[in-house]
């Protein structure tokens, strides 16, 4: 999945000298634990049915596998950026890729099902030190003037990962179980692991990020509303999202085959959207913001009363995916522009936010699920963004182009 918290490049604020050899080999291993990371946190939206049928558990219950990482992520992204202080962030990032791995191990070989949140808590902790520090590094490694291909490269990694990753874990839950599915997940961190203390150079840091240097971005009018607009549409988003495997499974009568194939379909389309984001935002980023929310609203509202058909399924499954591929593209640009000057200090709070609203949404989905039936969590999901969308209308205003541009991934 595109994941916002690519905006967290707050790890020092001040870059160590550029290496002499080649940059790309540190900045590929950086984005394949981005595709790494986006697929583990995510891999169980594509397991969800098996995953509470085996451990005597609701749908909604089971989504706290989505929800928990997301909680300790929003708290981890603020205290690993603290609490490293000078240490060499290759080595930071080596111990958080291990986490990744780490908890995968635990859900795959666990019964117990607190057990498991346990460990995708852990994985948590490797997703928000991962977001507050691996975009500000992949610029540290590459020239001046090429920090932009190097940020494209890590959002290639998130595309990757929504568009192979979850569907491929799906698909092998399908075929050899859910546990295999994260047993998988365990070989790839090692291989990511591995890659990573193979091509990373030193990376030593130049000063350390205070806690009083974090609410900088709150001071900014403008900022604030991005932060609060970022809220309704992630929360809508996942509400919606994390159950998407059960409602094509229940209401639209799928096979697990055959979501997996629209959950590969919903990916590519959030690539197009990538790129049709970057086109609509250099025009008007106001108007991208109110794009996203009316089309990623539209769709998932629609689903209830249009998606019980295979092709009315698949063909708000792409609408929908094009608008997840715009959404944070839109938010980032948004507060790129609002605060250029704060973003290295506000970054471990704008990660905070989107991993508390992501897991909020995989919540308050799970609670409708529970409670109303497994559309209603498309419904509640597709409101919050249209909601999103009304707001931008109302107070979104376009200021000067920033000077720092987001660019879409080819």
């Amino acid at each position: 999945m595109q994941n916002p918290q690519t905006q967290a490049a707050v790890a020092d604020e001040q870059l160590s000298p550029r290496p002499h050899h080649s940059p790309w080999p540190g900045v590929v291993s950086i984005a394949i634990g981005a595709f790494a990371l986006v697929t583990t946190e995510f891999l169980p939206v594509g397991l969800l049915p098996a995953i509470a049928a085996e451990l005597g558990v609701t749908e909604g219950v089971a989504g706290m596998m989505v929800t928990v990482p997301g909680l300790v992520a929003a708290v981890a992204a603020i205290l690993v950026t603290v609490g490293i202080g000078k240490t060499d962030r290759r080595f930071v990032l080596w111990g958080l890729t291990s986490t990744m791995l780490l908890s995968n191990l635990i859900v795959a070989f666990s019964h117990s099902f607190p057990l498991i949140l346990i460990g995708r808590a852990l994985l948590g902790v490797g997703v928000g030190g991962f977001w507050a520090l691996g975009p500000a590094l992949s610029t540290r490694l590459v020239p001046p003037g090429m920090e932009p291909k190097a940020l494209s490269m890590i959002f290639a990694g998130v595309s990757i990962g929504t568009v192979a990753g979850v569907p491929a874990g799906a698909l092998i839950g399908e075929l050899f179980g859910w546990r295999t599915a994260f047993h998988a997940g365990s070989v790839v961190a090692v291989l990511v692991l591995l890659t990573q203390m193979r091509l990373l150079p030193p990376l030593p840091a130049k000063t350390s990020v205070s806690f009083s240097q974090l609410p900088e971005l709150l001071r900014v009018p403008k900022a604030r509303l991005g932060i609060f607009i970022t809220m309704l549409i992630f929360i809508g988003q996942f509400a919606a999202y994390t159950y998407i495997t059960p409602f094509l499974s229940q209401a639209t009568r799928l096979d697990a085959k055959t979501i997996s194939i629209l959950l590969l379909v919903y990916g590519a389309a959030g690539l197009a959207g990538n790129v049709i984001g970057g086109k609509i935002l250099a025009r008007s980023v106001r108007a991208g913001l109110i794009t996203t929310g009316v089309v990623l609203g539209l769709s998932t509202v629609a689903l209830p009363l249009l998606g019980t058909s295979l092709i009315g399924a698949g063909v708000l499954v792409v609408i929908w995916g094009i608008a997840f591929g715009m959404m944070p593209m839109s938010v980032q640009t948004w507060i790129f522009q609002a605060a250029p000057h704060a973003m290295e200090s506000g970054g471990a709070v704008f990660v905070t936010t989107a991993q508390i609203a992501l897991s909020s949404g995989a919540l308050v989905g799970g609670l409708a699920v529970d409670h109303l039936g497994v559309s209603s969590a498309m419904v509640v999901g597709g409101v919050l963004a249209l909601a999103m969308a009304a707001i931008a209308l109302l107070w979104a205003r376009d200021g000067e182009k920033p000077a720092t541009k987001l660019h879409a991934v080819h």
